[in-house]
Protein backbone atom coordinates (compact mmCIF):
# COMPACT_ATOMS: atom_id res chain seq x y z
CA UNK A 1 0.00 0.00 0.00
CA UNK A 2 2.80 2.40 0.91
CA UNK A 3 4.73 1.58 -2.26
CA UNK A 4 1.59 2.13 -4.34
CA UNK A 5 0.96 5.47 -2.67
CA UNK A 6 4.53 6.57 -3.30
CA UNK A 7 4.28 5.63 -6.97
CA UNK A 8 1.09 7.65 -7.36
CA UNK A 9 2.63 10.76 -5.77
CA UNK A 10 5.57 10.69 -8.19
CA UNK A 11 3.56 9.77 -11.30
CA UNK A 12 3.70 12.33 -14.11
CA UNK A 13 0.76 14.68 -14.55
CA UNK A 14 0.10 13.22 -18.00
CA UNK A 15 -0.16 9.63 -16.80
CA UNK A 16 -2.14 10.59 -13.70
CA UNK A 17 -4.80 12.46 -15.69
CA UNK A 18 -5.08 9.79 -18.40
CA UNK A 19 -5.48 7.00 -15.86
CA UNK A 20 -7.98 9.04 -13.84
CA UNK A 21 -9.95 9.94 -16.97
CA UNK A 22 -10.31 6.30 -17.96
CA UNK A 23 -11.24 5.29 -14.42
CA UNK A 24 -14.01 7.89 -14.27
CA UNK A 25 -15.35 6.85 -17.68
CA UNK A 26 -15.37 3.11 -16.94
CA UNK A 27 -16.99 3.58 -13.53
CA UNK A 28 -19.64 5.79 -15.13
CA UNK A 29 -20.42 3.09 -17.68
CA UNK A 30 -20.73 0.58 -14.85
CA UNK A 31 -23.19 2.91 -13.11
CA UNK A 32 -25.29 3.14 -16.29
CA UNK A 33 -25.17 -0.63 -16.55
CA UNK A 34 -26.32 -1.09 -12.95
CA UNK A 35 -29.18 1.42 -13.31
CA UNK A 36 -30.24 -0.22 -16.58
CA UNK A 37 -30.35 -3.66 -15.00
CA UNK A 38 -32.24 -2.33 -11.98
CA UNK A 39 -34.88 -0.61 -14.15
CA UNK A 40 -35.33 -3.60 -16.45
CA UNK A 41 -35.52 -6.23 -13.70
CA UNK A 42 -37.07 -4.14 -10.93
CA UNK A 43 -34.47 -5.66 -8.58
CA UNK A 44 -31.88 -3.31 -7.08
CA UNK A 45 -29.87 -6.27 -5.80
CA UNK A 46 -29.27 -7.51 -9.35
CA UNK A 47 -27.87 -4.13 -10.35
CA UNK A 48 -25.65 -4.05 -7.27
CA UNK A 49 -24.38 -7.56 -7.96
CA UNK A 50 -23.26 -6.53 -11.45
CA UNK A 51 -21.95 -3.00 -10.78
CA UNK A 52 -18.51 -4.16 -9.50
CA UNK A 53 -17.57 -5.27 -13.03
CA UNK A 54 -16.56 -1.67 -13.78
CA UNK A 55 -14.47 -1.29 -10.66
CA UNK A 56 -12.67 -4.56 -11.33
CA UNK A 57 -11.90 -3.59 -14.93
CA UNK A 58 -10.47 -0.18 -14.09
CA UNK A 59 -8.36 -1.56 -11.25
CA UNK A 60 -6.93 -4.40 -13.34
CA UNK A 61 -6.03 -1.88 -16.06
CA UNK A 62 -4.10 0.24 -13.55
CA UNK A 63 -6.43 3.27 -13.59
CA UNK A 64 -6.98 5.53 -10.58
CA UNK A 65 -10.07 6.66 -8.69
CA UNK A 66 -10.11 9.58 -6.27
CA UNK A 67 -11.35 7.26 -3.54
CA UNK A 68 -8.32 5.00 -3.94
CA UNK A 69 -5.68 7.73 -3.91
CA UNK A 70 -7.35 9.27 -0.85
CA UNK A 71 -6.27 6.12 0.99
CA UNK A 72 -2.94 5.21 -0.59
CA UNK A 73 -1.13 8.47 -1.36
CA UNK A 74 -1.06 9.79 2.26
CA UNK A 75 0.61 6.59 3.47
CA UNK A 76 3.80 7.46 1.61
CA UNK A 77 3.82 10.81 3.42
CA UNK A 78 3.08 9.26 6.81
CA UNK A 79 5.84 6.69 6.24
CA UNK A 80 8.26 9.53 5.41
CA UNK A 81 9.22 8.24 2.01
CA UNK A 82 12.03 10.39 0.56
CA UNK A 83 10.76 13.27 -1.54
CA UNK A 84 7.10 12.80 -0.62
CA UNK A 85 5.66 16.13 0.52
CA UNK A 86 2.11 17.27 1.37
CA UNK A 87 1.93 19.28 -1.85
CA UNK A 88 2.76 16.12 -3.80
CA UNK A 89 -0.18 14.30 -2.22
CA UNK A 90 -2.50 17.26 -2.87
CA UNK A 91 -1.24 17.46 -6.47
CA UNK A 92 -2.11 13.81 -6.99
CA UNK A 93 -5.58 14.25 -5.50
CA UNK A 94 -6.26 17.32 -7.64
CA UNK A 95 -5.16 15.71 -10.89
CA UNK A 96 -7.15 12.55 -10.20
CA UNK A 97 -10.25 14.60 -9.36
CA UNK A 98 -9.99 16.48 -12.66
CA UNK A 99 -9.40 13.29 -14.64
CA UNK A 100 -12.23 11.38 -12.95
CA UNK A 101 -14.66 14.24 -13.49
CA UNK A 102 -13.72 14.63 -17.16
CA UNK A 103 -14.13 10.90 -17.79
CA UNK A 104 -17.45 10.68 -15.97
CA UNK A 105 -18.74 13.81 -17.72
CA UNK A 106 -17.81 12.39 -21.12
CA UNK A 107 -19.93 9.30 -20.47
CA UNK A 108 -22.72 11.47 -19.04
CA UNK A 109 -22.93 13.45 -22.29
CA UNK A 110 -22.78 10.35 -24.49
CA UNK A 111 -25.43 8.47 -22.53
CA UNK A 112 -27.71 11.51 -22.36
CA UNK A 113 -27.58 11.71 -26.16
CA UNK A 114 -28.41 8.00 -26.40
CA UNK A 115 -31.27 8.17 -23.89
CA UNK A 116 -32.91 11.10 -25.74
CA UNK A 117 -31.96 10.45 -29.37
CA UNK A 118 -29.71 13.52 -29.30
CA UNK A 119 -32.18 15.50 -27.16
CA UNK A 120 -34.96 15.23 -29.74
CA UNK A 121 -37.32 13.38 -27.39
CA UNK A 122 -37.96 12.85 -23.69
CA UNK A 123 -35.55 10.53 -21.82
CA UNK A 124 -36.40 6.84 -21.82
CA UNK A 125 -37.14 4.97 -18.60
CA UNK A 126 -33.47 4.63 -17.70
CA UNK A 127 -32.80 8.31 -18.34
CA UNK A 128 -35.77 9.30 -16.19
CA UNK A 129 -34.51 7.08 -13.38
CA UNK A 130 -31.11 8.78 -13.46
CA UNK A 131 -32.80 12.18 -13.33
CA UNK A 132 -34.81 11.17 -10.26
CA UNK A 133 -31.66 9.84 -8.55
CA UNK A 134 -30.16 13.31 -8.91
CA UNK A 135 -33.18 14.92 -7.30
CA UNK A 136 -33.48 12.47 -4.42
CA UNK A 137 -29.79 12.66 -3.54
CA UNK A 138 -29.54 16.45 -3.53
CA UNK A 139 -32.88 18.02 -2.65
CA UNK A 140 -33.70 14.97 -0.53
CA UNK A 141 -30.75 15.72 1.73
CA UNK A 142 -31.37 19.47 1.64
CA UNK A 143 -34.91 18.98 2.94
CA UNK A 144 -33.44 17.71 6.22
CA UNK A 145 -30.95 20.55 6.67
CA UNK A 146 -28.01 19.80 8.96
CA UNK A 147 -29.27 16.28 9.61
CA UNK A 148 -29.31 15.64 5.86
CA UNK A 149 -25.77 16.98 5.52
CA UNK A 150 -24.54 14.71 8.31
CA UNK A 151 -26.28 11.72 6.73
CA UNK A 152 -24.70 12.53 3.35
CA UNK A 153 -21.23 12.88 4.89
CA UNK A 154 -21.50 9.59 6.78
CA UNK A 155 -22.67 7.77 3.66
CA UNK A 156 -19.52 9.10 2.00
CA UNK A 157 -17.41 7.81 4.90
CA UNK A 158 -18.92 4.33 4.73
CA UNK A 159 -18.62 4.27 0.95
CA UNK A 160 -14.87 4.70 0.88
CA UNK A 161 -14.41 2.37 3.80
CA UNK A 162 -15.79 -0.32 1.51
CA UNK A 163 -14.26 0.90 -1.77
CA UNK A 164 -10.76 1.27 -0.34
CA UNK A 165 -11.12 -2.11 1.31
CA UNK A 166 -11.69 -3.44 -2.20
CA UNK A 167 -8.56 -1.67 -3.47
CA UNK A 168 -6.43 -3.14 -0.70
CA UNK A 169 -8.08 -6.56 -0.79
CA UNK A 170 -7.01 -6.95 -4.41
CA UNK A 171 -3.40 -6.77 -3.24
CA UNK A 172 -3.72 -10.09 -1.41
CA UNK A 173 -3.78 -12.01 -4.68
CA UNK A 174 -1.43 -12.24 -7.66
CA UNK A 175 -3.96 -13.65 -10.13
CA UNK A 176 -6.92 -12.03 -11.86
CA UNK A 177 -9.63 -14.26 -10.40
CA UNK A 178 -8.40 -13.74 -6.85
CA UNK A 179 -8.25 -9.97 -7.29
CA UNK A 180 -11.76 -9.86 -8.78
CA UNK A 181 -13.29 -11.90 -5.96
CA UNK A 182 -11.58 -9.75 -3.32
CA UNK A 183 -12.77 -6.52 -4.95
CA UNK A 184 -16.30 -7.67 -5.75
CA UNK A 185 -17.46 -8.18 -2.16
CA UNK A 186 -16.96 -4.70 -0.63
CA UNK A 187 -18.00 -2.92 -3.85
CA UNK A 188 -21.28 -4.85 -3.81
CA UNK A 189 -21.88 -3.73 -0.21
CA UNK A 190 -21.30 -0.04 -0.95
CA UNK A 191 -23.50 0.06 -4.04
CA UNK A 192 -26.46 -1.86 -2.68
CA UNK A 193 -26.46 0.10 0.58
CA UNK A 194 -26.71 3.40 -1.31
CA UNK A 195 -23.50 4.90 0.04
CA UNK A 196 -22.16 8.01 -1.69
CA UNK A 197 -19.21 7.63 -4.08
CA UNK A 198 -17.78 10.89 -5.36
CA UNK A 199 -16.78 9.54 -8.78
CA UNK A 200 -20.06 7.70 -9.44
CA UNK A 201 -21.80 10.95 -8.56
CA UNK A 202 -19.65 12.82 -11.09
CA UNK A 203 -21.66 10.87 -13.67
CA UNK A 204 -25.09 10.60 -12.05
CA UNK A 205 -25.67 14.27 -11.32
CA UNK A 206 -24.42 15.98 -14.50
CA UNK A 207 -26.34 13.40 -16.54
CA UNK A 208 -29.37 13.93 -14.28
CA UNK A 209 -29.27 17.64 -15.10
CA UNK A 210 -29.08 16.91 -18.83
CA UNK A 211 -31.96 14.45 -18.54
CA UNK A 212 -34.38 16.87 -16.91
CA UNK A 213 -33.70 16.44 -13.20
CA UNK A 214 -35.23 19.26 -11.16
CA UNK A 215 -32.15 20.42 -9.26
CA UNK A 216 -29.30 22.80 -10.00
CA UNK A 217 -25.55 22.38 -10.41
CA UNK A 218 -25.17 24.32 -7.16
CA UNK A 219 -27.46 21.80 -5.42
CA UNK A 220 -25.22 19.02 -6.74
CA UNK A 221 -22.03 20.63 -5.41
CA UNK A 222 -23.37 21.71 -2.02
CA UNK A 223 -25.74 18.85 -1.26
CA UNK A 224 -23.73 16.01 -2.69
CA UNK A 225 -20.30 16.28 -4.30
CA UNK A 226 -18.42 18.37 -1.74
CA UNK A 227 -19.68 16.55 1.39
CA UNK A 228 -19.23 13.22 -0.41
CA UNK A 229 -15.61 14.00 -1.30
CA UNK A 230 -14.90 14.92 2.32
CA UNK A 231 -16.64 11.79 3.58
CA UNK A 232 -14.74 9.61 1.11
CA UNK A 233 -11.47 11.17 2.29
CA UNK A 234 -12.22 10.56 5.96
CA UNK A 235 -13.52 7.03 5.39
CA UNK A 236 -10.62 5.89 3.25
CA UNK A 237 -7.74 7.25 5.27
CA UNK A 238 -9.27 6.58 8.70
CA UNK A 239 -10.88 3.16 8.42
CA UNK A 240 -8.51 1.65 5.85
CA UNK A 241 -5.25 3.54 5.40
CA UNK A 242 -4.37 4.45 8.97
CA UNK A 243 -5.76 1.31 10.58
CA UNK A 244 -3.83 -1.05 8.32
CA UNK A 245 -0.73 1.13 8.52
CA UNK A 246 -0.87 1.12 12.32
CA UNK A 247 -1.13 -2.65 12.64
CA UNK A 248 0.77 -3.90 9.58
CA UNK A 249 3.47 -1.30 8.96
CA UNK A 250 4.23 0.32 12.31
CA UNK A 251 4.23 -2.86 14.36
CA UNK A 252 5.19 -5.49 11.78
CA UNK A 253 8.69 -7.01 11.83
CA UNK A 254 11.10 -5.21 9.51
CA UNK A 255 11.63 -6.91 6.18
CA UNK A 256 15.34 -6.13 6.55
CA UNK A 257 15.67 -7.90 9.91
CA UNK A 258 16.51 -11.63 9.69
CA UNK A 259 13.91 -13.91 11.21
CA UNK A 260 14.97 -16.06 14.18
CA UNK A 261 15.24 -19.14 11.97
CA UNK A 262 17.48 -17.28 9.53
CA UNK A 263 19.71 -16.09 12.37
CA UNK A 264 20.03 -19.61 13.74
CA UNK A 265 20.99 -20.97 10.34
CA UNK A 266 23.63 -18.27 9.91
CA UNK A 267 25.13 -18.99 13.33
CA UNK A 268 25.18 -22.72 12.56
CA UNK A 269 27.08 -22.03 9.37
CA UNK A 270 29.67 -19.98 11.24
CA UNK A 271 30.18 -22.76 13.78
CA UNK A 272 30.62 -25.33 11.01
CA UNK A 273 33.17 -23.11 9.30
Amino acid sequence: MIDAGEAKVFMSARDTVIRAYMAGAILALAAVFAVTVTVQTGQALVGALLFPVGFCLLYLLGFDLLTGVFTLAPLALIDRRPGVKPRGVLRNWGLVFVGNFAGALTVAVIMSVIFTYAFTMDPNDIGQKIGHIGEDRTLGYAAHGAAGMLTLFLRGVLCNWMVSTGVVAAMISTNVSGKVIAMWMPILVFFYMGFEHSVVNMFLFPSGLMLGGHFTFGDYLLWNEIPTVLGNLVGGITFVGLTLYATHARTAPSRLTPRPADTTAAEAGQIAA
